[in-house]
């Protein structure tokens, strides 16, 4: 018999005999102990095997950080099946030209949950909606609040939207990722990243099933991109600097791109172009405040993004980093931060994260326009 284990280094699953007292894992060559056997009668009581766990250096740190005293990780969904009549995961007609997967996650069952996820995706969703036309039964929405099991943001609903958001892509696409959610970073086994770390996004159930990596990603939605297609990630989440893995990354202070792709590792599209608006850089935190609006909690990055384009017609990548830059310099001028994510305590008051921008080419960030 097998079981799914998550490698307590590197956090990726594989299978496993249930026969042996140590695992190792085929990506990093961790040797993993086998909990099966040490639980197997605990687990039997319970109807399910032992669960895989993070890795050590990181696991304690992670419950610390999220969990209360007691508590158990975000349910995966309800068991209804009660599925949205307008879910794009539905739909059987020819794919619309402008599609959208937003992800929030609130980790409403942890201690530290994010407050302002749930505002930054119906904000995001109403941006797409009004000012550039997406239709609404062609964005798929998921948070903790949805009654549909498949729009809860598990790990393996995340990884089924963003498969569905590329799926047969055709030329003339206009195609959206947006996540907002906490955001780690861990030790890089491929050695494909330049500053040594892998970065990463949290699904609701990241304790047990694990984060999704930058890897994944590329491979899911960037790589699959044929030309013509145009692909915007937006991701409001600490440490998503280089989220997307792309291989040119723009230094606001240098006015220059500069090479993100180590040497002999070529992260490309199959044609198509890939863009991504990051909360900050790889090493920095993302903060969620009411600062820009006293009635509700937000992500910085996001409120300023919408805000900035729904100002300026027309407005250019250049103009939009600039602008959203310049709030984030009156809003630590003011003094005034409210609530702030987690991790960004650790950092002071002020919101130190600096936008950063990523693609699959480099361009004129002053002569571009900025369009979904």
């Amino acid at each position: 018999m097998e079981i799914r284990v998550v490698c307590q280094r590197c956090r990726q699953k594989f299978s496993a005999s249930t026969n042996t007292e140590t695992v190792v894992c085929p990506n990093c060559h961790k040797v993993n102990p086998n909990r099966t056997i040490r639980k197997r009668s605990s687990s039997r009581r319970y109807g399910r095997l032992s669960t895989p766990l993070i890795g050590n250096f990181m696991r304690e740190n992670l419950k610390k950080i999220l969990c209360c005293s007691g508590q158990k990780p975000a349910a995966s969904g309800s068991s209804s099946t009660n599925y949205s009549k307008l879910c794009a995961l539905d739909y059987s007609g020819p794919w619309a030209k402008k599609r959208a997967v937003l992800c929030g996650v609130s980790y409403k069952k942890w201690k530290y949950k994010l407050k302002g996820t749930i505002n930054d995706v119906l904000n995001m969703k109403n941006l797409l909606v009004q000012k550039y036309e997406f239709r609404e039964e062609n964005i798929v929405v998921l948070t903790e609040e949805q009654t549909d099991i498949r729009l809860i943001p598990t790990k393996a609903n995340i990884e089924n939207c963003l498969k569905w958001l590329v799926k047969d892509c055709q030329s003339g696409d206009s195609l959206v990722f947006y996540y907002s959610g906490h955001g780690l970073r861990q030790p890089d086994f491929n050695n494909d990243e330049r500053d040594g770390f892998d970065e990463s996004i949290c699904p609701v159930d990241f304790l047990k099933e694990g984060m999704i990596l930058d890897n994944d990603i590329y491979v899911t939605i960037v790589k699959p991109l044929t030309e013509g297609v145009t692909l915007h990630a937006i991701v409001d989440a600490c440490h998503s600097g280089t989220i997307l893995d792309l291989e040119h990354v723009y230094d606001k202070e240098k006015e220059t791109w500069i090479d993100n792709s180590p040497s002999g590792v070529r992260k490309q599209t199959s044609g198509g172009k890939a863009y991504c608006i990051s909360a900050c850089q790889d090493d920095q935190v993302a903060a969620d405040t009411t600062a820009f609006s006293s009635k509700s909690m937000n992500g910085a990055m996001t409120f300023s993004l919408i805000e900035a384009v729904r100002r300026k017609q027309n407005i250019t990548y250049g103009e939009l980093l600039e602008e959203m830059q310049r709030r984030f310099e009156q809003v630590n001028r003011q003094g005034y931060l409210g609530d702030s994510r987690i991790l960004s305590r650790i950092f002071g008051p002020n919101l130190t994260q600096k936008t950063l921008l990523s693609a699959s080419e480099m361009f004129d960030i002053y002569q571009r326009q900025f369009k979904l």
